[in-house]
């Protein structure tokens, strides 16, 4: 395999392993990337909540790669028309990029069954060396690798789970030296308990998620999925009210309860309260807005307030950080 090397043990310093007993080891370190950011040596990971979600990401994946002269290598048994990022309106397209070789589908099949069915983690990395092999020959600036493991973790046989691990490491281990390739590997979140994710999680560097809805690099909202709503990252202020109650009006429009993650909020005004409070009065009647990962100061000028006077609004899961700071 000529595009793997051995990645150094430094390179997974500080990085945490869980292993299938639900054991921790070593300090934890990931680096989270919206999906528009990875890049050529990262090894990605996605946990997706639903098919919203996964489409909103990896659709993104293979447009951009499609798009950048970038060669798609996804092992799937969707036909095109069902692939995130490619759909039936887009089904000739599709065949065009797979006629002149820049997407590939790849059926599970071919790429990692053998014989009899069972999944053989040699055959896959085999195949995508090929892939990544010949992008070299084929005039492509970068190869895109992706599949969705779900189906293995689904299946009957518990056994393909630590095989499954030790194809990642060695995925791990091919793409992070690598000047051309990416992966984002995909598993539905309740596809396996939570220790055995964790331990997935754990063979990956980077942890991809949707594209921002906003970022100006003082305020960055992002989309989440489970539960519905919004993540609220760094300074809500006076200047960035309008977006903010532009995104909060979208992510509301389909009637499902909203959640709003505060457990990255460095800084809210009151007018950005009164914008939350002013929301959820026209929520209807059984609807509330929740909040999610107070961070303490701002729960504290909720209190002073007082929750009766702040109507729709709902204290939801969670802290946020110690080191959040305040509202003024």
């Amino acid at each position: 395999m000529r595009w793997a090397s051995k990645t150094s043990a430094a390179a997974y310093a500080g990085r945490t392993r869980t292993d299938l007993d639900g054991q921790v080891m070593e300090t934890p370190w990931f680096a989270e990337r919206p999906v528009s950011a990875v890049r050529p040596g990262d090894h990605g990971w996605l946990a997706y909540s639903g098919a919203e979600e996964r489409d909103q990401v990896i659709g993104t994946f293979v447009r951009e790669g499609l798009a950048h002269n970038e060669k798609v290598v996804y092992v799937t048994d969707a036909p095109p028309e069902r692939v995130p990022g490619l759909g039936p309106r887009r089904r000739a397209d599709a065949e065009t990029y797979a006629r002149l070789g820049q997407l590939r589908l790849i059926s599970r099949e071919d790429a990692c069954l053998d014989r009899h069915g069972a999944f053989e983690p040699e055959r896959m990395l085999d195949i995508l060396a090929a892939e990544v092999d010949a992008a070299f020959g084929e005039g492509f600036r970068a190869v895109r690798l992706t599949t969705d493991y779900t189906w293995l973790l689904n299946g009957p046989s518990r056994s393909d789970l630590g095989r499954m691990l030790g194809c990642e490491h060695r995925v791990g281990d091919a793409v992070s030296p690598s000047t051309m390739a990416m992966a984002v590997c995909q598993v539905h979140r309740r596809a396996c308990p939570p220790h055995e994710l964790a331990a997935l999680r754990d063979t990956h560097e980077v942890l991809v998620e949707v594209n921002p809805e906003f970022d100006d690099g003082i305020l960055k909202i992002v989309r989440t999925f489970e539960p519905n709503g919004l993540r609220v990252e760094g300074e809500l202020d006076a200047a960035r009210h309008a977006v903010f109650a532009e995104k909060l009006s979208q992510v509301s429009m389909d009637r499902r309860r909203v959640h709003l993650d505060f457990s990255r909020l460095g800084f809210i005004d009151l007018g950005g309260l009164h914008l939350l409070a002013q929301h959820a009065t026209a929520l209807p009647a059984d609807e509330t807005l929740v909040l999610d990962h107070l961070p303490a100061d701002v729960e504290n000028v909720i209190e002073m307030v007082g929750w009766h006077r702040l109507p729709g609004l709902t204290r939801g899961g969670g802290r946020a950080l110690p080191e959040t700071e305040g509202i003024a």
